[in-house]
C-alpha cells in the first residue's frame, strides 16, 4: 500500500498509472498508422511527435501549480477526461493532419496531468521512509502499460502491415473511460492544499524558487540525463545491432530484456534503497549503468550483449523512481506537484538537447560512438552528485 492509500486505492493508482500509459503507447503509433493511411509526407510524421512533447512541454509547470491548488485526483480526472475525448475526436474526426496533430497534442497534455497527479498523490501520501518502494511500484506500473500498448495493436493488427486505426482508436477510447472512471476510486489526501500551495503564486514560490532549493537542480539533470539515455538505446542499439549483423528479431528481443529488467528493478527498490540509502543506490545504479554503456560499444559475443542489456536495464530503471522520490523529498510541502512537473518538463528538455549532443560528438565514431557519449553523460551526473548527503 502507499501510505494513507487503502489497498483499493493503491490499487486503482496503480491501474491508473498502467492505463494511460498504454493508451498512449496505443494512440500515438496509430496516428502514425492513420497519417500513413492519409498519405502524408515525411514532415507530417515529425510534427505529429513534436505536437506530442512541445504542447506538454509549455503546459507542466502551470500544470504542476494546478495540481497543489485543486487536488491530485481533481486533476487527474480533468487529465482522463482529456484522453477520453482525445481518442474519440480521433475515431469521430481524425481523418486530416490538422486533426491529428490536435488529437496528439491533447493526448500530451492529458498524458502530463494524470502523470503529474499521480505522482503527486505518491509524493503526497507515503512516508518519507517508503517514498522510494512507492515510486518503484508507480514506475513498474507505468512500464507494464508500455508494453501493454503496443501489444493491443498486434492483438487488433493482426497480420496486417497496416492495422485497422477505427479499431484502435475505439479501443482507445474504451480504455480512457476505464481510466476515467479509475480516477473516482482513488482516495486519501487528494482535495487540494490551497492555503499551502498559495506560496506557488508568490514570486519566491515559483520554478525559480524550487531551483534554488537544495539537491533540486541535480535531480532535474539526473532524471533527465536517464530518461535521454532510455531513449538513446532503443535508437541506436538497433544501429549497433546492423553494424554487428545481428538480426531485427534479436535486437527486439534485447530491448524487450533491458525492458524487463528495468522493471525487476523495481518491484524491490524499496527495501534495496532501505538497505543502501537512496544516494548510494543511485550512485550505484548510474554506475552500473556507466559501465554497461562503455562495454556495449566493444564488440562481443551476442549472449554478452544479452546480459550486458540485462544490466543496463537494472541500471537505467532505478534512476527515474529514485529521482522522483529525492526530488519529493526535497520540494517544500504544498509544492510537490510543481516540483514533479517541473522533472517531467526538465525530462522532455533532457530527450531533445541530449540526444543532439551526442549526435553531434560521436559523428563519424558510429553507434558505438553513440554508447560511449552516453557513457561519458551518465557518469557526468554522478559527478553532479559529489556532497549530497546519503539520507538527502
Amino acid at each position: 500500500m502507499i501510505g494513507e492509500l487503502g489497498r483499493r486505492s493503491s490499487l486503482a493508482l496503480l491501474i491508473h498509472s498502467a492505463l494511460i500509459q498504454a493508451v498512449t503507447f496505443l494512440v500515438r503509433p496509430a496516428t502514425s498508422y492513420r497519417a500513413l493511411e492519409l498519405d502524408v509526407p515525411g514532415f507530417a510524421l515529425g510534427l505529429l511527435a513534436a505536437s506530442y512533447a512541445v504542447f506538454p512541454l509549455l503546459l507542466a509547470l502551470p500544470i504542476g501549480g494546478l495540481v497543489d491548488r485543486l487536488g491530485e485526483r481533481r486533476l487527474m480526472a480533468i487529465g482522463s477526461a482529456v484522453v477520453l475525448g482525445c481518442s474519440a475526436f480521433l475515431l469521430l474526426f481524425g481523418t486530416s493532419v490538422p486533426a491529428l496533430v490536435a488529437g496528439t497534442a491533447l493526448l500530451g497534455a492529458g498524458q502530463l496531468a494524470c502523470v503529474v497527479g499521480q505522482q503527486a498523490v505518491v509524493a503526497n501520501n507515503a512516508n518519507s521512509t517508503r517514498l522510494d518502494s512507492a515510486f518503484g511500484y508507480l514506475t513498474f506500473a507505468a512500464s507494464l502499460g508500455q508494453a501493454l500498448g503496443p501489444l493491443a495493436i498486434s492483438l487488433v493488427g493482426g497480420a496486417s502491415v497496416r492495422p485497422d486505426t477505427n479499431a484502435i482508436f475505439l479501443l482507445a477510447t474504451a480504455m480512457g473511460l476505464v481510466l476515467f472512471l479509475t480516477t473516482f476510486v482513488i482516495s486519501g489526501q487528494v482535495s487540494g492544499r490551497r492555503d499551502k500551495a498559495k506560496t506557488a503564486d508568490s514570486p519566491n514560490g515559483g520554478a525559480i524558487s524550487l531551483l534554488r532549493t537544495p539537491g533540486v537542480v541535480r535531480a532535474l539533470a539526473t532524471s533527465a540525463t536517464v530518461l535521454a539515455v532510455v531513449d538513446l538505446t532503443v535508437v541506436y542499439l538497433p544501429a549497433l545491432g546492423a553494424e554487428r549483423g545481428l538480426t531485427a528479431a534479436t535486437v527486439g528481443l534485447m530491448l524487450t530484456v533491458r525492458a524487463a529488467f528495468s522493471m525487476v528493478s523495481r518491484i524491490g527498490l524499496g527495501s534495496m534503497s532501505r538497505k543502501l540509502g537512496r544516494m548510494r543506490l543511485l550512485v550505484l545504479s548510474l554506475a552500473v549503468s556507466t559501465v554497461s554503456l562503455a562495454v556495449a560499444a566493444i564488440p562481443m559475443p551476442m549472449w554478452l550483449l544479452f546480459v550486458v542489456m540485462a544490466f543496463l536495464g537494472l541500471g537505467l530503471g532505478i534512476g527515474q523512481p529514485l529521482t522522483m522520490s529525492w526530488l519529493s523529498a526535497q520540494a517544500p510541502e504544498g509544492q510537490r506537484g510543481r516540483a514533479l512537473a517541473l522533472r517531467l518538463a526538465g525530462n522532455r528538455v533532457g530527450q531533445v538537447v541530449l540526444p543532439s549532443a551526442i549526435g553531434v560528438v560521436a559523428v563519424g565514431l558510429g553507434a558505438a560512438g553513440v554508447f560511449l557519449a552516453s557513457a561519458v553523460a551518465v557518469s557526468g551526473t554522478m559527478l553532479l552528485l559529489r556532497g549530497v548527503r546519503l539520507d538527502d
